[in-house]
């Protein structure tokens, strides 16, 4: 580890830093890319034109969603490839198919006011931009030929796109053999397609059916049916939840990639939702505690699809999507995705607005080889909205729809670039390789007035508003290169080996002004309400300099892995991963500035008993690591500097039962240690604390019989802080937002060709708002249920209703006086098309 520190003024941003770094890692990504194909690409661009005139040894085995069923014949798993004669695993009676996925900015000019009517309410003009926060004023079917006889028919064109051979490039591509809620497989876990079977820790995935069925649009709508994550408030602006005793703002993942930027995710380009348990960081990095959320994105796959939706339901909720993709030749295909939503719900004041489109191209270069390209642009406009107070220990009790805040200046405005360009190459001596290069480009701002006391903290029926103003502007730019490779030596033994390096570049800028009621210079801060009529529409200016943070983060990662068959019985898998963490920070209102470098080892291990064909056992240890300033570019001041970083260790043991083909049965027993948490105990005094979490969980998925399906789970999750410096008084309690008991469960029953039903219920036990355990929001069971009918095989409609029998209940909360309702009882109808 190295320290520096320096009270030198710092140059303007945006000068040589991030330009010099970016140049080096275009450099880094573009010689990686060429290192993938050394002497293969002549070979494979020679193939491309045979592909052309009809490549009839290659077959596609995916459907016309791009899935198969777990029976069906094809590809098997973990990366088999010609080699010695061996006897065939014995998990190969349900192989998973795979699926076909998909300048540092100024310092932006201020914003001296939100201001707002003084009675009316109105919806204020959504922003295409986010503005930074300002310093004090001072046809359907394809043609059988083309013109110039380029291909015959669209199979033909689907057979010669992108189904690789030596079963597809199945490296770090995502989830794999999926059938309705069933999935068989993922590479997410190991960077191989390997079967979940076979994976030494717990792994649940939602597939798009899944979450089209629940009518699932957002990512934290999707989690709400998996055990043991508690989904939070995320202060009203973004994705926050809890899994395994640990909050994270930033675990999140597309493609593999960090996605960490403070946000509302949608789901209208997603095929999957991959959710991995326990520390992850030999294959994510940092972070990962609790685990990781791992979306995969559509891409262009070459198989046709137009499909459109309307959505319309209560509160005014309205969304349509679009998904149109195809060949456009032989070697070429093209998929767009598109989202707009514009919808209002049960809270006074509420509004929303987002669309997001995202085209993207694939290539086949070769016939080992293709790339694939992704742009996609999405804004996310809406209210913020961050509930009510507690009295007394508990929450307190509201008409469900009142405001607590000023709504005219409670908004925020998320604008968002992201790029991507994937290559992936197969030698033909079975060496699987793959380059990513991801750039985002993010604008964000969010502004809010909300509760910041009990009722009764400021007076008799009183409760008191606070606020601020946050703005960020960040840069992410991602380079990996994975490599994998398999063979066997001697009759019993199989080893398949992966590693891989990453580089990244991460840039924030981030402002923070607090309110001033009235008029400039007021010097009125906060207002006291009556907590009766807590709505104000009282003029706002965010004028008081608050935070001035500019933060700069290089990372240099490499990882190396082996998945040790040894006989059909038992196999071992472990792996080191090696990152050098530099970051550094300035802090604009004070010209304090300081750096950190820490270079960190995060192994995993785990192994894999296989006493019966459809019953796997398993036991594993993983490490991970946390630097000192936080999940999501935290301020890193100078006691915060000198922390060593957080370590979270993960002990688990568990069982994997294909109780049918695609029935899945999982289960598992950990214990979760979060050690050198920052605490903390005073204005920028830190102690080293330790939380400890032990849990069961239990989850089963797919088909119970042909027409049932099933999703869902129980989870047992005992969080307490075991120490916490001089703060003795935590010691023992809680950790916040962990309830101890979790259950779930979506069925789906098809009762006819055309008719369907579904039914879910949710129950999550109480749980504190905060560590001091001194607000406990009660637990609630919550009743779903859906109808589905199908017209024909192009049109086909749902109707969902939420919470049935209309049960008042708190969903989330952020602190001890924010704390959501839940939505009374709500429908939503789908209407979806398709040729």
């Amino acid at each position: 580890m190295e320290l520096r520190v320096s009270g030198a003024a710092r140059p303007a941003r945006a000068s040589s830093y991030l330009s010099v770094s970016r140049s080096r890692l275009l450099a880094l990504s573009a010689s990686a890319a060429f290192m993938l194909l050394p002497g293969e690409l002549a070979r494979a661009q020679e193939g491309a034109a045979g592909a052309a005139e009809g490549n009839a040894e290659i077959t596609n085995k995916a459907g016309s969603n791009g899935e198969a069923g777990a029976g069906a014949a094809g590809s098997a798993p973990e990366g088999t490839v010609d080699g010695p004669a061996r006897e065939a695993p014995i998990e190969t009676s349900v192989p998973p198919v795979v699926i076909e996925q998909q300048a540092d900015p100024e310092p932006a000019a201020p914003v001296a006011a939100a201001e707002a009517d003084p009675t009316p309410y109105s919806r204020p003009e959504p922003s295409r931009r986010a503005r930074a926060a300002q310093p004090a004023p001072s046809n359907t079917s394809a043609p059988s030929s083309t013109a110039d006889g380029g291909f015959a028919s669209q199979e033909a064109i689907e057979e010669a796109i992108f189904d690789l051979p030596v079963d597809g490039d199945t490296l770090n591509r995502g989830s794999s053999g999926v059938d309705g809620y069933y999935a068989a497989g993922t590479s997410s876990a190991t960077k191989t397609n390997t079967l979940i079977m076979n994976i030494p820790g717990t792994v649940s995935i939602i597939p798009e059916e899944l979450a089209e069925d629940q009518g699932a649009n957002t990512l934290g709508q999707a989690l709400l049916y998996v055990p043991g994550i508690a989904v939070q408030q995320g202060e009203g602006h973004r994705d926050q939840l809890t899994f395994r005793g640990q909050e994270t703002t930033a675990d999140f993942f597309v493609d593999g990639v960090r996605d960490d930027i403070e946000t509302f995710r949608d789901l209208y380009n997603v095929q999957t939702i991959e959710v991995l348990k326990g520390p992850n960081a030999m294959i994510f990095g940092r972070g990962g505690g609790g685990g990781v959320i791992n979306r995969v994105t559509k891409r262009a796959d070459g198989i046709p699809i137009y499909e459109a939706t309307l959505q319309l339901g209560s509160w005014g909720r309205a969304r349509g999507t679009a998904d149109v993709g195809q060949a456009i030749s032989p070697n070429a295909a093209f998929r767009l995705n598109a989202m707009y939503e514009d919808s209002e719900t049960f809270r006074d004041f509420s509004w929303l607005e987002r669309y997001g489109i995202n085209p993207t191209l694939g290539f086949k270069l070769g016939e080992r080889t293709t790339l694939h390209f992704s742009y996609e642009y999405k804004t996310h406009d809406q209210n913020v909205d961050r509930g009510g107070p507690s009295i007394a220990g508990v929450p307190f009790e509201y008409p469900i729809e009142t405001y607590f805040g000023q709504p005219n200046a409670s908004f925020t405005n998320f604008d968002g670039h992201v790029a991507t360009a994937t290559l992936e190459h197969e030698t033909k001596s079975g060496v699987q390789m793959r380059n990513h290069t991801f750039f985002a480009d993010y604008d964000k701002l969010y502004q809010n007035i909300f509760a910041s006391s009990p009722v009764n903290g400021p007076g008799p029926g009183l409760v008191e508003l606070n606020g601020y103003q946050n703005s960020e502007a960040r840069q992410n730019f991602v380079n990996q290169t994975d490599f994998s490779y398999s063979f066997a030596h001697g009759e019993h033994f199989r080893h398949t080996l992966v590693g891989g390096f990453e580089f990244g570049i991460q840039s924030n800028d981030a402002y923070r002004n607090l309110p001033t009621f009235d008029f400039p210079g007021s010097g009125i801060f906060t207002v006291n309400v009556p907590a009766a009529n807590p709505t104000i529409f009282r003029r706002t200016l965010y004028n008081v300099p608050n935070r001035r943070r500019f933060t700069d983060l290089d990372t240099t990662s490499a990882f190396i892995q082996d998945q040790f068959e040894i006989t059909r019985y038992f196999e071992l898998i472990g792996g080191i991963r090696f990152d050098r963490f530099d970051v550094s920070f300035e802090d604009g209102l004070n010209d304090f500035r300081t750096s950190r470098v820490d270079d960190e080892w995060s192994p995993r291990v785990g192994g894999v008993l296989k006493p019966w064909e459809n019953f796997h056992l398993y036991a594993s240890y993983a490490r991970s690591f946390l630097p000192a300033n936080g999940d999501n570019f935290g301020a890193l001041s100078v006691t915060a500097s000198e922390l060593e970083p957080e370590t979270f260790e993960n002990y688990e043991t568990g069982f994997k039962w294909t109780i049918k083909p695609r029935l899945l049965l999982q289960g598992a027993i950990y214990q979760l240690d979060r050690d050198n948490q920052a605490v903390t105990i005073g204005p920028d005094t830190f102690a080293r604390g330790l939380t400890r979490t032990r849990g069961q969980e239990i989850e089963i998925s797919g088909y119970v019989t042909d027409k049932w399906q099933v999703f869902g789970g129980y989870a047992h999750t005992d969080s307490e802080i075991v120490f916490a410096g001089d703060d003795v008084a935590l010691v023992g309690n809680s950790v916040e937002s962990v309830p101890v008991d979790t259950f779930s469960l979506w069925n789906k029953y098809q009762l006819t060709e055309k008719w369907g039903f579904g039914l879910g219920v949710i129950h999550q036990a109480g749980w504190f708002a905060e560590a001091d355990n001194a607000v406990k929001v009660p637990g609630y069971t919550r009743v779903d249920g859906a109808v589905y009918y199908d017209l024909n095989e192009h049109w086909s409609a749902q109707v969902n209703i939420e919470n049935m029998f209309n049960t008042e209940y708190w969903i989330s909360s952020h602190n001890n006086n924010n704390i959501s309702y839940g939505a009374p009882t709500q429908a939503f109808a789908t209407m979806k098309a398709r040729w």
